[in-house]
């Protein structure tokens, strides 16, 4: 056990030259996190009750009884709106990177150097991407898909 003491993990080096222990506390996370996973699973399987019978093998419905056939067509507005709906969350993932750069280049700008495009183009840049987003949601809506009667 002494060499353990005559190579702290702070000295060693791997073979692209970062240090080990700079990996440590990733590591240690990792480690920490699929030994927590592992163990719920172990926990669940072990202590849970495990009563079988036709009430818990019948289908869910949020405590109504499922009456019909499962394959029944449904309205195509339900997948369109769900689409729609991926689409305007997607795009709002775009909004941070924007949010991320647009004070700095008002800064550099504002200050005579920065980017070439400025805050101002970074603004112009955002409005014309919210107002082609604001189209294709009034393209919708005058298509009825937001209409439930």
């Amino acid at each position: 056990m002494q060499w353990i003491a005559a190579y702290p993990l702070s000295q060693l080096t791997a073979p692209g030259g970062d240090h080990v222990g700079d990996w440590a506390p990733v590591v240690l996370l990792l480690v920490i996190a699929i030994g927590f996973a592992v163990a719920n699973l172990a926990l669940s399987i072990i202590i849970g009750p495990s009563r079988t019978g036709a009430v818990k093998q019948s289908t869910y419905e949020s405590g109504v009884v499922p009456v019909g056939n499962a394959r029944r067509r449904f309205n195509v507005r339900f997948y369109i709106v769900a689409m729609i709906f991926l689409v305007f969350d997607v795009d709002i993932i775009f909004f941070y990177p924007w949010a991320t750069i647009f004070a700095p280049a008002v800064r550099a700008s504002s200050q005579g150097g920065g980017s070439s495009i400025g805050g101002a183009g970074i603004l112009i840049e955002m409005i014309v991407f919210i107002a082609i987003l604001l189209l294709a949601y009034l393209y919708a809506w005058g298509k009825g898909v937001f209409r439930w009667d």
